[in-house]
């Protein structure tokens, strides 16, 4: 059994890897950022400001989440595509700053990958979340490509969207990630840095599997 953690500034394709060296291994993928997603869209339906910390503590005590076969579903609801939006991006950007959404969510992710080989990704994983990770792994890439690697991706789905203001999202949230009091996004001192600016996916897929294969022969 191997535990990986992938953090990463976004728009570095934590995600798409994940999701691959996951199927290549055979470990179940947590996408973490789904779940801010999920919170960032249930909390905006209910018209709670982030200044509600009281009425955001209550949402929370009556919010589930868990992943089905892929999904994401949000109190009974499958949310796994209207999430992916750069209005709802924000939203759990914002919401995230909040100690008790994180505190709620990180316990979440704790009991999922309990037990059992799992790789998760997100911003504070290796850090903050599965610490005792066997295989950490810190995924980045130039903010200008990380910015055209999202556009493509939400223009591929079908989703309306324009390059400057994705690309000033990911600075201003690579900012707010790193500036944070609680958690911020940092390079946990055990992971392996992959810049993969210059790289495809296949190379970055190779490459987190053979240093899972490292670790595993240890």
């Amino acid at each position: 059994m191997i535990r990986i953690a992938i953090d990463g500034p976004g728009g570095a394709g934590k995600s798409t890897i994940a999701k691959l060296v996951g199927n290549k291994l055979g470990l179940e993928y947590i996408d973490t950022g789904a779940m801010y997603r999920a919170i960032g869209l249930k909390l905006n339906r209910e018209r709670i400001s982030p200044n509600d910390i009281e009425a955001i503590r209550e949402s929370l005590d009556n919010t589930s989440i868990d992943f089905v076969d892929g999904k994401i579903i949000l109190d009974d609801e499958d949310v796994s595509d209207i999430i992916r939006t750069q209005e709802i991006s924000k939203l759990a950007s914002m919401y995230s700053q909040i100690p008790d959404v994180r505190t709620k969510l990180v316990d979440i992710q704790r009991r999922i990958a309990g037990g059992k080989g799992v790789i998760m990704d997100g911003r504070d994983i290796g850090t903050n979340v599965l610490t005792d990770a066997e295989l950490k792994i810190f995924l980045t890439a130039a903010p200008m490509i990380r910015a055209r690697r999202r556009y493509d991706e939400l223009v591929s789905k079908g989703v309306q969207a324009v390059f400057n203001d994705i690309y000033d999202d990911i600075k201003d949230r690579d900012y707010q990630d790193s500036h944070r009091k609680l958690n911020p996004l940092v390079k946990a001192e055990d992971a392996v840095l992959l810049d993969t600016s210059e790289m495809s996916i296949e190379e970055v897929v190779d490459a987190i599997s053979a240093e899972a294969d490292r670790v595993s022969a240890k």
